[in-house]
């Protein structure tokens, strides 16, 4: 059984320096659920899913997956629960040197099973995404919005069970922020937690979201 619930309580961030960027955080994001961050940029939106994927720990409250308090855990147990999250950072976070397929296999290489169905996966994501003609391509020589999709491709190859998204219609025209928008209602109809980001406005107007909340001056507020 998958997570049925990833939670955010009492979650507060302050930034080296004593700048506070989150305070006293309460979300609650449920699986077959799409949640939708709304807010300006430098809201937080993007330190509050890293905080839930686990890159980061709070400086105040709980991160839990279930009843699980998982910004408790130790660097190893964190590195298990990342395995089962999928996340696209606002810039991509490729790797240059690395093709658009070696890119998205990464997640899968310390996971049990042969090669061959690893490679078919990454091709599915690919093509997916539309990105499967760039599959060879050095990742530093795709376009933003192509290295935009390639990652989006790393985030869903692994059939995760927590979708956590940063602005992942950015640098996308139209018809292809659509698409990028259907493969996520398609990761949320099959039972994944889904965690949007984004200030941009066909992210809402698309009405996926079961649930929006927005994010301003560190606070968390009902969406619009």
């Amino acid at each position: 059984m998958g997570i049925l619930t990833l939670q955010a309580r009492g979650v507060g961030f302050v930034r080296a320096g004593g700048k506070t960027i989150l305070d006293t955080i309460d979300l609650a994001a449920d699986a077959g659920a799409i949640t939708a961050l709304a807010g300006p940029t430098g809201a937080g939106k993007s330190t509050l899913l890293h905080l839930l994927g686990g890159l980061l720990r709070p400086t105040t409250g709980e991160i839990l997956a279930d009843d699980n308090a998982i910004s408790r855990w130790t660097a190893a147990h964190r590195d298990r629960w990342r395995r089962r999250v999928g996340l696209l950072f606002q810039h991509a976070e490729l790797i240059g040197d690395l093709s658009a397929a070696e890119n998205v296999l990464l997640p899968l290489v310390p996971r049990p099973g042969n090669l061959a169905t690893k490679e078919a996966a990454v091709r599915h994501a690919l093509e997916e995404l539309e990105v499967a003609t760039f599959a060879d391509q050095a990742a530093r020589d795709l376009s933003g919005g192509e290295r935009q999709r390639v990652a989006l491709a790393r985030a869903l190859v692994g059939r995760p069970e927590v979708l956590l998204l940063d602005e992942p219609t950015a640098h996308q025209d139209d018809a292809r922020s659509a698409r990028i928008l259907e493969v996520v209602g398609a990761a949320r109809d099959r039972g994944a937690i889904v965690i949007v980001a984004s200030h941009d406005p066909r992210v809402l107007e698309a009405g996926l979201a079961d649930q929006v909340r927005q994010l301003e001056d560190g606070h968390l507020h009902p969406g619009p």
